[in-house]
């Protein structure tokens, strides 16, 4: 499935009722951080942490959070004992965040919007994208990936899925069961989310349709690479994307882009 389908989903929309999109974001979340969807990058992301000798890192377009507060707590009892991360969103969900900060060290939140193509200066650190790339169409995709690399800040894309069709086959069985039986358990508790998960089920709906339509839109490696260069006309950055796996068979997509050595040293130079 090489191909990308520029399909809509929902939680895009601006209209979008803001409880129905706070219930996919946290069924979501807990799914990611219940199988460890992104354990498999730790290493990578610990090298490139090492690479650009930061400890903090910078997560646009976080959602509910999903996988973050995994990911940070391996990276602290690893390879980066300092690590930071800080949580950012067009649409922030200070609630769902609140509730990260408080299990997770080193885990802080920024309130405002922030939109991940025109990154405010003062919000630094090494940039992180997970489960949230694929929405955006190239040009945006682009301007993403060419931000970081104005600011001289390294950037890691991650994809919890393979784009294949098994993965659409997944997100219409056995996914819409699985979140059936554990919405009772998502934490923190909401009457709304349980009342348009069995009465009025709503997030149930929404999610097998922008769950399908993230795999159409998911760009595979050679097209992230395609992208990445793009952005980077100069070749200011070194980047790398692939695929790994879990033990147990899911794939993760990434893509991930560290200035050069010569870009680094320019870049003390001017600081």
């Amino acid at each position: 499935m090489k191909r990308r389908w520029q399909l809509f989903e929902f939680e895009d929309l601006p209209w979008f009722p803001k409880v129905i999109r706070a219930g996919m974001m946290d069924y979501l979340r807990f799914m990611i951080s219940a199988l460890g969807t992104y354990q498999p990058i730790v290493p990578l992301l610990a090298r490139a942490l090492h690479q650009t000798r930061q400890t903090r890192m910078l997560e646009l377009c976080a959602g509910a959070g999903g996988g973050t507060a995994g990911v940070l707590r391996s990276l602290r009892t690893t390879a980066q004992p300092e690590a930071r991360i800080c949580l950012t969103d067009l649409y922030p969900q200070p609630a769902a965040w609140q509730a990260l900060q408080a299990a997770a060290p080193g885990l802080e939140f920024e309130p405002a919007p922030v939109d991940a193509t025109a990154v405010p200066a003062a919000l630094s650190g090494f940039r992180t994208v997970f489960s949230a790339f694929h929405h955006f169409p190239p040009a945006a995709a682009e301007a993403l990936l060419a931000d970081a690399v104005h600011r001289r800040t390294g950037i890691g894309v991650f994809e919890g899925a393979g784009k294949h069709w098994l993965e659409l086959l997944l997100a219409v069985t056995v996914l819409p069961v699985a979140q059936l039986l554990i919405t009772p358990f998502i934490r923190p508790f909401r009457l709304s989310r349980l009342f348009f998960t069995y009465g009025l089920p709503l997030i149930p709906l929404f999610t097998i349709w922008d769950g399908c339509v993230s795999i159409l839109r998911m760009y595979p490696p050679d097209q992230l690479l395609a992208l990445a260069r793009r952005a980077d006309p100069q070749g200011r950055f070194q980047w790398k994307a692939g695929i790994v796996r879990h033990w147990w068979g899911p794939q993760v997509t990434y893509l991930i882009g560290v200035p050069s050595r010569e870009s680094q040293e320019v870049s003390t130079l001017e600081s």
